[in-house]
């Protein structure tokens, strides 16, 4: 059961992000696209699995009808990554009802089980020829379709980006919008994955963000990062941690450390940091996910709740040199 104070905690962390754009991923990470493959698509050009989940936050006090837009949801165009010929095919499905985010299943980082759990509200697949560079538009939903919960004080809507054939890559956005046809925020709204497939960026020297929440529970976690063809390098800052190093992943490896939480670090996001390379890979997708000690994964939110963390001097995690 949730303990009170965090859904005091969520209360307040959605009071403070009122009115902030969702898009998907959100400014603050500094992450050009999400990426999907095709089924048939090689690993070891970043994706492991073929398949990404994200749920959105739609709070209690929203009771006009909202709309989940998708931006550039073909393969084939300029965004995209082609293998030899463009051959994919995309699927998004979107899922309500009870048992949608509360399913144990719909929260791991495999697509096993009853990943699909809840009601079937929409789904549409998108070959290489429709709207590239274009949004299209799922919709209109009642909020309380979704499933409640509460230390999110709100309803839980399931998307599921499947790569249903091909080898290509989909590279694509959401935007979580009270509009059919434009890009305006839901009031309070958020979003969140349990498992992060994203595009790098190509440029030398940019860095991204992923922003994992970790609970008063949680006593360490442990990251497990995929394909990162050791393109830079990786950080987490925190409240109690300055700039600890992360071990990378190279060619299509998985690379996983363990870290301690400190007490100062409960009921709060951290800061995962992806710098890259002086020389940059370009291309470059790459997958993270994290769990704490019972092997439960933690969530990434979109917009981190209580803030970008930063770093308090005297906490105790020395800051590791680059």
């Amino acid at each position: 059961m949730i303990k009170s104070t965090l859904f005091v905690i969520g209360l307040v962390f959605f009071s403070m992000t009122a009115m902030r754009g969702q898009s998907v991923p959100a400014p603050e990470e500094n992450i050009p696209f999400l990426v999907t493959f095709g089924k048939d698509g090689d690993i070891s050009w970043g994706d492991d699995d073929f398949i990404q989940t994200f749920f959105f936050v739609i709070p209690v006090s929203m009771t006009e009808p909202f709309y989940i837009r998708v931006f550039d949801p073909t393969t084939g165009g300029q965004h995209d990554e082609m293998k030899a010929a463009w051959n994919t095919i995309t699927r998004f499905s979107i899922y309500g009802g009870v048992g949608c985010y509360s399913n144990p299943d719909a929260r791991n980082v495999n697509p096993v089980g009853k990943f699909k759990s809840g009601s079937l509200l929409t789904t549409k697949v998108f070959n290489e020829e429709e709207y590239d560079n274009d949004w299209y538009t799922f919709g209109p939903f009642n909020p309380k379709d979704g499933e409640f919960d509460q230390f999110n004080n709100g309803h839980l809507f399931k998307v599921i980006a499947e790569g249903v054939s091909g080898d290509d890559g989909n590279l694509y956005r959401y935007f979580l919008s009270t509009s059919q046809n434009k890009n305006i925020p839901v009031e309070g709204g958020n979003a969140f994955t349990y498992e992060y497939t994203f595009r790098m960026h190509d440029q030398a020297n940019q860095i991204s963000h992923i922003y994992p929440y970790v609970d008063s529970r949680v006593i360490s976690i442990k990251q497990s990062n995929f394909d990162w063809d050791n393109d830079g390098y990786m950080k987490v800052i925190s409240k109690a941690k300055a700039g600890l190093r992360i071990e990378i992943s190279g060619e299509k490896t998985w690379s996983s450390t363990e870290h301690k939480i400190e007490q100062k670090e409960h009921n709060s996001s951290l800061d995962f940091q992806f710098i890259k390379s002086s020389k940059s890979i370009p291309r470059n997708n790459v997958v993270i996910s994290i769990q704490n000690q019972y092997g439960e994964t933690l969530p990434f939110y979109t917009v981190p709740i209580g803030g970008i963390p930063k770093y308090v001097p005297g906490v105790g995690s020395r800051p590791s040199g680059r």
